[in-house]
């Protein structure tokens, strides 16, 4: 057994490990270049062929195997120059500015066809969309542009120093098929010359990087624009910028080689704006040049002293450093499946393959707070999946791990006194005849599946609770407050009328009591909500304490799992106290003690290690439980003691997420993370349990 247990342990281990592996840069190829030097690289998602643009207005596209040219197109006639280039990974673009003020927006296309089982890449250079910013002819100092089916926006600082912008909306009719285009110019506010611009998809945010080293942000949405806002954060000037996927964080380099990273954030005025939110330790050198990747949120970034470094923007992690094989600063592009990274200098292009399959991964994102796109502050957060391909995950184990604590303490504190509290009576106090029939029932109760309590629980039990909420609330001082009315009431029954009746009688008078107090209790429900709460508790309790209910809580919860629990630590404390030798109860008696005087002072003492043990094997219980949780919480991943809120714990997250993640994904490794950490709290709970177990039975072994 203990070698089965060892051989799942370095299963569990050897499933993590890879997560915090960091990431493999190697050489992979190398093409020769002819022509212009590069300034503008996109390359396609199977890595056999990029594309080039030169300052020289001629689009290649060439073969990644041996740089051989398979297609050709001058963007302007002979003679004539580009002002400058840059590229467009999101949407496959090449971006060109004239030397009269017209920007192209080119796109390049990578088709795919299969003959059999051959998979063929067919380059194809489209149409540019041309738009002119500025009708008189001034050159642009510094772009940026996003196009889609129905609007194109580039925006562009002028020779002059004006920044405008410009939208081309494009419009069909369905009905006649006409098309109509508009077009709305407007010019923005610019306090310093820019030396780079940055448009997100969504062409709402602009971002600016100074020739003073300053960063700059407008916001374009809305009737009027608003801007610009300085963005900079530390001493050191910006010298290089990007967006990362979904643009909606912007990573900015510094002269002194740090790395910083921003994201939009809703503030305490109701306005989306760029705050600051972590930086990397410095490179060393000036960064010149960042490539984001169009898969995750890693980026690499290129310094001037030739150092290349790979980061990952949300877990913080340098996944890896070294040094670049092209000789400066160059243009770059990131592979689309993120497996590569070309750079291109002057006269030759190199492939970097990169092996970076869990850069999200790291104790941090586990269990650490992280400030997440979009988050107003660093929280813990399980999100596994999204609906966009930009979504990220979020992997921290906290809100599971807290939520398997709440079920395992909400169902321990209603299933150890009652088990406790009956096995005590069972044991010491109750009629042999009729212990031969209560504890075989109890016992009964373990054989019920969790999936039928978990069933019965959500589905049944969760939505009377809702409705009968304050019934519950007077059982829970009712029903002590009758049994101990009902105990005085039978003690106070003459000895002649009582030594009539039958023996364990008592329990049908207790029973029964019980019974009426309970029913009235639910017959009582209505009036107390109206009187007390209003006439429906969900809604007061939301409106005077701002606790929402769910229907599907920790208190159904602890009632479903307590009602599984309650015969294992029933059975196990009734056997340690029924095992206390009898010549110690009987000497207590002799020496005159009462019943109950015998039971707290002998009895419990000697039998605490096996109650305690019995409460162990309760707690290991409660918190391995999958179906109970799973069906009877909502499986809301969310960190509140609130008994009204719903849970996810560690065992059900497994039951849910397993199915469906990808074999050797992070989510798939993390999944085993959270098995270890499982595997984890139950071996040290047990271990803990064991230390105290058997120093209890070294400080009654005298008894």
């Amino acid at each position: 057994m203990i070698a089965s247990i060892l051989g799942i342990l370095v299963f569990l281990v050897v499933e993590v490990l890879p997560l915090f592996t960091n990431a493999r840069v190697e050489l992979a190829r190398s093409a020769q270049l002819t022509g212009a030097p590069p300034e503008a690289l996109l390359v396609d998602e199977h890595r056999t062929h990029f594309a080039v643009l030169g300052l020289d207005g001629v689009v290649r596209i060439r073969r990644l195997a041996d740089g051989a040219t398979v297609v050709e197109r001058p963007l302007l006639p002979d003679g004539e120059g580009l002002g400058a280039v840059r590229a467009s990974a999101a949407d496959s673009r090449l971006l060109a500015a004239t030397r009269d003020g017209r920007l192209l927006l080119v796109p390049i296309r990578f088709a795919i066809e299969f003959r059999g089982d051959e998979r063929l890449v067919s380059p194809r250079i489209g149409e540019p969309v041309v738009l002119a910013l500025d009708p008189a002819g001034s050159a642009l100092r510094a772009f940026a542009a996003h196009a889609s089916e129905e609007t194109s926006t580039v925006a562009a600082q002028l020779a002059d120093g004006r920044l405008l912008t410009l939208r081309r909306t494009r419009g069909e009719n369905f009905m006649t098929g006409e098309v109509t285009e508009s077009e709305e110019r407007r010019e923005l506010p610019s306090p310093v010359p820019a030396r780079e611009l940055l448009l997100d998809q969504e062409q709402r945010n602009l971002y600016a990087i100074g020739e003073d080293g300053r960063l700059l942000w407008w916001r374009l949405s809305g009737s009027a624009p608003a801007g610009p806002v300085l963005l900079s954060y530390g001493p050191a000037p910006v010298t290089a910028a990007a967006l990362l996927i979904g643009d909606r964080s912007l990573v900015a380099g510094r002269a002194d080689g740090t790395v910083d990273i921003w994201s939009q954030v809703l503030g305490e005025d109701g306005v989306i704006a760029p705050r600051y939110i972590r930086s990397f330790p410095s490179q060393g050198a000036p960064i010149r040049r960042i490539t984001p990747s169009q898969r995750n949120r890693t980026f690499l970034v290129q310094d001037a002293g030739g150092g290349l470094g790979l980061y990952h923007s949300t877990s913080g992690r340098t996944l890896w450093r070294g040094e670049s094989p092209v000789a400066a600063p160059s243009p770059a592009a990131y592979a689309p499946k993120g497996d590569a990274a070309l750079l291109a200098g002057a006269e030759q292009l190199v492939e970097l393959a990169l092996e970076n399959p869990h850069p999200e991964s790291a104790l941090s994102t586990f269990f650490g707070k992280i400030h997440y796109e979009g988050h107003e502050e660093a929280a813990f957060v399980w999100q596994s999946t999204g609906a966009t391909d930009d979504f990220e995950p979020k992997l921290s184990l906290t809100p599971l791990l807290f939520g398997t604590l709440k079920a395992t303490v909400y169902s321990l504190v209603i299933a150890v006194p009652l088990a406790v509290l009956a096995a005590i009576y069972t044991a010491q106090f109750m009629h042999p005849r009729l212990q031969k029939v209560v504890k075989p029932t109890i016992e009964t109760m373990a054989s019920l599946p969790s999936v039928v309590l978990g069933f019965l629980a959500g589905l049944w039990l969760a939505p009377r609770l809702e409705g009968a909420f304050p019934a519950l609330l007077l059982m829970f001082f009712a029903a002590p407050l009758v049994s101990i009315l009902a105990g005085a009431a039978w003690n106070r029954l003459p000895a002649l009328v009582r030594g009539r009746l039958p023996e364990g009688a008592e329990i049908g008078w207790y029973g029964a009591l019980l019974a009426v107090a309970l029913a009235t209790c639910a017959q009582l429900s209505g009036p107390v909500e109206a009187w007390l709460f209003g006439g429906d508790f969900p809604a007061w309790l939301r409106e005077i304490t701002g606790l929402p209910y769910e229907q599907r809580n920790a208190i159904v919860v602890g009632i479903a799992m307590g009602f599984a629990v309650i015969p294992i630590i029933f059975a196990l404390s009734e056997d340690a106290l029924s095992s206390v030798p009898k010549d110690l109860v009987a000497g207590s008696l002799a020496l005159g003690a009462d019943r109950w005087q015998t039971v707290v002072r002998v009895v419990l003492p000697t039998a605490s290690p096996g109650i305690f043990s019995a409460t162990m094997v309760g707690f290991g219980r409660a918190i391995g439980e999958t179906m109970i949780v799973l069906m009877a919480t909502g499986n809301t991943p969310i960190m509140d003691w609130n008994p009204f809120s719903g849970f996810r714990t560690l065992s059900a997250n497994l039951a849910v997420e397993i199915p469906e993640a990808p074999v050797g994904s992070t989510l798939y490794r993390t999944l085993f993370v959270a098995a270890i950490l499982l595997f984890a709290v139950t071996f040290v709970i047990n271990t803990a349990a064991e230390l105290v177990r058997q120093r209890l039975r070294t400080r009654y072994a005298r008894l």
